[in-house]
């Protein structure tokens, strides 16, 4: 079966970078990527991007970025599916390399949310939604998650700080992270005495807009030269699924089906259980999002994916390590750059390089993306070769 490695990984710090452009941004992280992938020359380039034509008004985000970067004549597309745009993007260079019809794939996770200040990002983000049936009536991300997160918490009778064990845990694990936003922990108390952003979401339980730029190379593992020294990664499992736009169309609402279905499919293509996940890199743009993450694929029953959390399961030495370099919360999110930071976080685990963060002898790491309130999800098992 044809071996797909991560060859090169680049990033840039999230933030703000009010003084960076779209094109500056991706392009610091090609640069680190085919570097430390040796020199590589990618003959396709798979660009995940949200929010450009809405925020940056600009559009052929892929081909602006080869041309920038001096790839001047490849195939390079945008890649769009709302947060999960990364992951998709990722999945797109996987299936390109594997097939045999592209050596080298360069994948990007770029965006750039200081282009627009104000209600035009939320604006921007609600394009997510059902344009005609959500958006339209005012419903933004924050609001739909708030809603969903009251509706768990009083059908399973979670106390009101049921979900604090996501942002403590994200925060944690984000002081070690030096390209995270937000680089020190926080106490019970702080998530506590939090401003309420939509009850009962408040914010701590939202990851917060962020500029950045992700890169991964990607080849066949036949394909690099003998002398290869560096820690090998490969994709080992990868899997895409889509459900209604509209979370109103939905049988359950409090039942992430996508994230259960392509999870479950990158799984069997491994052949692994969930026991065999050493650390799973979940979407955690809000915290209702990470509970029924856990749950859809089989970590927690349904409604107890918050306690995982509160247990503290979720710890870097924890049953099930989850957002192990701080996750969105800390690190940032990146829009449609996400899913690309969890790909390059999770390779530096695999390579054992997390430094403070490190789970020891870590071999398998789940990562998921998810568009919207998980319309779309993909999954990707990433694998430690020896």
């Amino acid at each position: 079966m044809t071996e797909v490695v991560i060859a090169g990984i680049g990033q840039t710090e999230v933030g703000e970078h009010w003084d960076i452009g779209l094109r500056d941004l991706a392009y610091a992280a090609i640069h680190d990527a085919i570097e430390d992938a040796g020199g590589l020359k990618p003959q396709s380039l798979f660009v995940g991007n949200m929010l450009a034509p809405n925020l940056s008004r600009q559009a052929h985000v892929g081909v602006l970025i080869a041309d920038y970067a001096g790839l001047n004549g490849i195939e390079a597309v945008t890649v769009e599916a709302a947060g999960a745009s990364g992951g998709a993007a990722l999945r797109q260079g996987y299936l390109a390399v594997a097939s045999g019809f592209v050596d080298v794939a360069l994948v990007v996770g770029v965006e750039k949310f200081t282009d627009k200040v104000g209600a035009g990002v939320d604006e921007a983000l609600a394009t997510a939604s059902d344009s005609d049936y959500e958006a339209v009536q005012g419903m933004t991300p924050a609001a739909q998650a708030a809603l969903l997160m009251k509706r768990y918490m009083h059908e399973y009778e979670v106390p009101a700080d049921g979900f604090a064990g996501f942002a403590l845990t994200a925060h944690a694990n984000g002081v070690a992270n030096k390209n995270a936003m937000f680089r020190k922990a926080i106490k019970a108390e702080t998530y506590a005495k939090a401003e309420m952003v939509s009850d009962p979401l408040n914010m701590f339980d939202m990851a917060p807009n962020a500029d950045g730029a992700a890169a991964l190379v990607l080849t066949r593992r036949e394909l690099l030269p003998s002398s290869w020294k560096s820690p090998l990664v490969k994709i080992a499992g990868s899997a895409a699924s889509s459900d209604t736009l509209a979370l109103h169309d939905r049988k359950d609402m409090l039942y992430f089906d996508t994230a259960q279905l392509s999870a479950g499919k990158a799984m069997k293509q491994v052949g692994l259980t969930l026991d065999g996940i050493d650390f799973f890199e979940y979407h955690d743009a809000f915290s209702i999002y990470a509970a029924l993450q856990l749950e859809a694929v089989g970590f927690a029953i349904k409604g107890k994916g918050w306690k995982l959390a509160a247990d503290g399961a979720i710890g870097l030495k924890g049953s099930i390590p989850c957002a192990t370099m701080g996750g969105m919360k800390a690190r940032g999110f990146p829009g449609g750059a996400a899913g690309v930071y969890q790909a390059v976080e999770a390779a530096i685990q695999l390579r054992g390089q997390a430094e403070a963060n490190q789970i020891k002898d870590a071999k398998f790491g789940l990562i998921q993306s998810l568009g919207g309130p998980a319309s779309t999800a993909v999954s990707h098992i990433l694998q430690r070769l020896d």
